[in-house]
């Protein structure tokens, strides 16, 4: 049965409207790091049943909820056949920074995957502990969440023909604990309006996070970016932009303007796509500062948020203006204090800074530590039409930056040894000599995969990535 139309992300609806949502897009999914991994389930198949239905009350739901679909996103909603997919076949091993599987097709579509395929970190994580140190098994799944995150824990432990320790599900537990830690950010903050809930993709599945939802409802956290889950347990559904949007538009100014100037809704501006401190706060502010009293926020991701955030708040200061704070990615308790404190020495009034809280809330509290914080599970725009694209993200070396292009896992055979175990390259460039595709290989054959995780880029995928640096920066 195909996925309710509501199983994600808030911000996928207000992106597919601000963009092209029958454009044909390539996505790619990729763990950043969390060392040899093995793929345990048919990742092409896994997509196909994941692809959604779309149901005339669930349009009239998200109408009324802020997130209407237009006629090319409803269109781009219905064309499941015009999705193709790239994967690395069941039971290969992969490691930092390859490209698992690539997705094809209609924007919003494509898009609409993203929250979904992040899950299946948990499966790949329970097999790779399984395969690679099976003496942490035991603790890392005695205690789960739900029952289907037990069904999906056994399922991969099967695949590769490991016995299950005993398992315990226990979500009156799980749900308590989300509350005792939502419940303190609400006290630090001294209000649960200020708070926010961003962790669908930190969750398992969709019923884990049902549960931790419920723990936040229970605390007085009314908002979440998970639709289904705002719809399911009557919440509100939040999200304006993610990177993906700005990639397509190819700068921070163009993106920002075309979210508000194309959906009527608050927008948020997202500022570490390119640079935070050169381009993404100046873009935002100067476009507020045409729009004045539009209540528009900007949110801070990647890199040094404090550094991000005085320079911020000093510009809009000689601007003239009070833009909202959002503040996420990693945020716990700690963090919140601290920057609760930083509010209240820039003289920023406490309605003026809201935060998205999801790992810490959803997946530190399940009671294991295969988190997807752990491999850092990421799924990213890699081309939109015929232009490839990338995250840069504040980070000039290779760890928060995607692949651009259309990405394929070429694998070392044997006699190669001290060359790349892995390269990404473009699909269709020829395969060097010592070298195979492993992206939709018939097989999963190991040979030549000993340990050693360094990756190459091929001369096609780096002449991209040299490209787009060169668009996005200038000259070194």
């Amino acid at each position: 049965m195909a996925a309710s139309l509501l199983m994600t992300d808030g911000y996928k609806f207000s992106m597919a409207e601000a963009g092209w949502p029958l454009r044909r897009e390539t996505f790619y999914w990729s763990h950043r790091k969390g060392g040899a991994q093995v793929l345990p389930f048919d990742a092409r198949a896994e997509v196909a049943a994941l692809l959604p239905s779309v149901e005339e009350g669930e349009l009239k739901w998200l109408a009324e909820n802020g997130y209407e679909c237009g006629p090319g996103l409803k269109a781009a909603l219905s064309k499941s056949t015009a999705v193709s997919v790239h994967a690395l076949p069941k039971g290969a091993v992969f490691y930092p920074r390859e490209p698992i599987l690539s997705v094809t097709g209609p924007s919003a579509l494509v898009s609409w995957l993203e929250p979904l395929v992040l899950t299946w970190n948990w499966r790949v994580q329970v097999a790779s502990v399984a395969r690679f140190a099976p003496e942490q098994l035991s603790a890392a799944v005695g205690v789960l969440t739900c029952e289907r995150q037990k069904e999906l824990t056994l399922e991969a432990l099967d695949a590769v023909g490991v016995k299950a320790p005993n398992i315990t599900v226990d979500p009156d537990g799980y749900r308590e604990r989300v509350r005792v830690k939502a419940a303190e950010l609400v006290s630090i903050l001294g209000d649960a309006g200020r708070i926010f809930e961003v962790g669908l993709r930190s969750s398992s599945c969709i019923e884990q996070h049902l549960i931790a939802l419920e723990g936040c409802k229970q605390a007085g956290i009314t908002r979440t970016s998970n639709v289904y889950g705002a719809w399911k347990l009557g919440l509100v559904p939040v999200g304006t932009m993610g990177h993906e949007h700005i990639q397509r538009y190819g700068s921070d100014d163009a993106a920002f303007r075309a979210m508000c100037e194309r959906r009527p809704n608050r927008s948020s501006y997202l500022l570490d796509t390119f640079d935070t401190i050169k381009s993404g706060i100046p873009a935002a502010l100067s476009l507020m500062a045409e729009r004045p009293g539009e209540a528009d926020s900007i949110r801070y991701d990647s890199g040094d948020k404090v550094a991000q955030y005085r320079h911020a708040i000093g510009l809009a200061k000689q601007m003239g203006l009070r833009p909202v704070q959002i503040l996420e990615d990693s945020f716990d308790a700690t963090l919140t204090r601290q920057f609760e404190a930083l509010r209240a020495e820039v003289g920023w009034l406490p309605h003026e800074q809201v935060y998205g809280y999801g790992g810490y809330l959803v997946a530190t509290t399940s009671g294991s530590t295969l988190t997807r914080d752990r491999v850092a599970a990421v799924y990213k725009l890699s081309q939109t039409g015929r232009k490839p694209t990338m995250k840069f993200g504040n980070d000039v070396g290779a760890g928060k930056q995607s692949v651009p292009g259309l990405p394929v896992l070429l694998r070392r055979v044997a006699g190669r040894t001290g060359q790349p175990v892995g390269i990404v390259a473009q699909e269709g460039e020829a395969v060097p000599a010592g070298y195979a595709l492993l992206t939709d290989a018939a097989s999963s054959s190991d040979v030549g995969v000993d340990g050693d995780a360094r990756l190459a880029m091929s001369p096609a995928t780096q002449a991209l990535i040299d490209s787009l640096r060169q668009e996005a920066f200038g000259a070194a």
